[in-house]
């Protein structure tokens, strides 16, 4: 009697049309594990292992630990609905609605644990800062400063987002009093208007670089040469 054929490794059951229970399982392992600690303690091959799947396949399907953690972040399908209604939005009031929609997220358990952890992370892990940052100008801060047409937009994104992690820094992880025990539509009368003009604001040009590549001052002279 012949043994059953093993089966061939590759592509696991289930990805021909786009859903796999593996790929599922790692999600689910990585939001978990990322919870429970802080982002540079959490590994691939432990969420492999609780998983029950083999690193490889980990790689196969996120490449990188920052991938993962920012698929592990995915915003719920009517979060997305409402970025979607942001981006088709009177330009007006952007800041207000995503600070209001940001600070709403962590009401929810499933992401306020990982990225509490991941903030817990991001002064002394450079691969967690990037994770985060993935997460947020891929998730909400980008489609959002694309939307507006505006310059410089990576400048833009990445203002709005200093905003975002330091008030949410500053509520969950410091717990600053004044902070922690305010209301939320009092925080988003506060730093809605800052987000405004980093979303659809006048930002000052950036500097001119001189053939040395120093920065040059209005008058056209080079910084440096300029003696007092």
């Amino acid at each position: 009697m012949n043994a059953s054929p093993r089966r061939r490794p590759g592509r696991p059951h289930g990805s021909r049309t786009g859903q796999s229970p593996a790929r599922d399982r790692i999600l689910d392992a990585a939001r978990l594990l990322f919870a429970q600690g802080t982002y540079s303690a959490t590994t691939i091959r432990a969420i492999a292992a609780e998983a029950d799947v083999n690193v490889a396949l980990v790689n196969h399907y996120f490449g990188s630990k920052h991938r993962l953690f920012a698929a592990s972040l995915r915003l719920p399908l009517h979060v997305r609905d409402q970025i979607a209604d942001l981006v088709r939005s009177d330009p007006t009031d952007l800041g207000e609605r995503l600070v209001r929609l940001y600070l709403g997220l962590w009401k929810d358990p499933a992401f306020r644990a990982p990225v509490t952890a991941m903030l817990r992370s991001v002064f002394t892990d450079a691969e967690a800062a990037a994770a985060l940052g993935t997460f947020l100008a891929t998730e909400m801060v980008g489609p959002v400063v694309a939307a507006s047409g505006r310059d410089q937009p990576a400048l833009r994104i990445s203002l709005v987002m200093t905003q975002l992690v330091g008030l949410a820094g500053g509520r969950h992880i410091l717990a600053a009093p004044a902070l922690a025990t305010a209301d939320t539509e009092h925080l988003v009368a506060c730093v809605g208007p800052a987000v405004q003009h980093y979303l659809t604001g006048r930002l000052p040009a950036p500097a001119r670089r001189g053939s040395a590549g120093d920065p040059v001052e209005p008058g056209g002279q080079e910084a440096h040469a300029r003696q007092p």
